[in-house]
């Protein structure tokens, strides 16, 4: 999963930086509201972070200039501004959720993974997959009661593919908010991953959880053992 981060205090964003990338999430930070906002256009983010007070321009113009472009991104305001008015004024401007600082690390990590289920219609903290697990809170993955050890990046690659349980997930999805800008060389280094997925989600000897759909992608669904 890949957040963009918009907060203009250094030591907040680097503290945020840091936590969500020890949570396992890519995270890309702007301290500046125009260049979060060019960043927030682009798309490719599960969701983004946005501070109010920013300089250049404003969280408000930014939430607003999204929504008016009908950017379905999930956007959680952190802001200091706690009053209520404030707190309307971004829910109703398209926010969808409001965060008011100071604030535990923990909670803002709650709340995202709160976000996120939402996006893919997940209202579990678990997600089932036939006789597969997959615990975002933990980072844990059972097979049949099996415990599963993978690398930070087998476990995000397991993770979007679990939200997305069911759809044909294009390889370029899976480049985009699964891998650090570069690492693996090139996108073939995602049909590299899925192979090293399958030898350890498949080493008791269970069915292929994982089908290759020739020049679409990969889709993760339910096929019992």
């Amino acid at each position: 999963m890949r957040l963009l981060l918009i907060e203009d205090h250094d030591p907040l964003r680097e503290g945020l930086c840091q936590y969500f990338r020890e949570a396992g999430y890519l995270v890309d930070a702007f301290s500046s509201g125009d260049e979060g906002l060019w960043a927030a256009e682009s798309g490719g983010y599960d969701l983004v972070l946005l501070d109010l007070m920013l300089p250049r321009v404003d969280g408000m113009s930014i939430l607003r200039k999204l929504r008016a472009m009908e950017n379905p991104v999930h956007i959680l305001v952190i802001s200091a501004r706690d009053g209520l008015e404030d707190r309307l004024e971004a829910l109703d401007g398209g926010a969808d959720d409001f965060l008011v600082k100071p604030f535990p690390l923990a909670e803002a990590l709650a709340r995202v993974r709160a976000l996120l289920r939402r996006s893919y219609v997940k209202k579990s903290p678990l997600i089932h997959v036939a006789d597969l697990e997959v615990d975002p809170v933990k980072r844990l993955v059972r097979r049949a009661g099996r415990v599963i050890e993978l690398t930070a990046l087998e476990y995000r690659l397991l993770e979007y593919l679990a939200y997305r349980t069911g759809e044909v997930v294009p390889r370029t999805d899976i480049w985009e908010r699964v891998f650090e800008d570069g690492e693996g060389g090139s996108s073939n280094a995602v049909d590299v991953y899925i192979g090293y997925l399958r030898k350890k989600l498949n080493a008791g000897g269970e069915a292929d959880l994982i089908q290759t759909r020739r020049g679409q992608g990969y889709v993760l669904e339910g096929r019992e053992s």
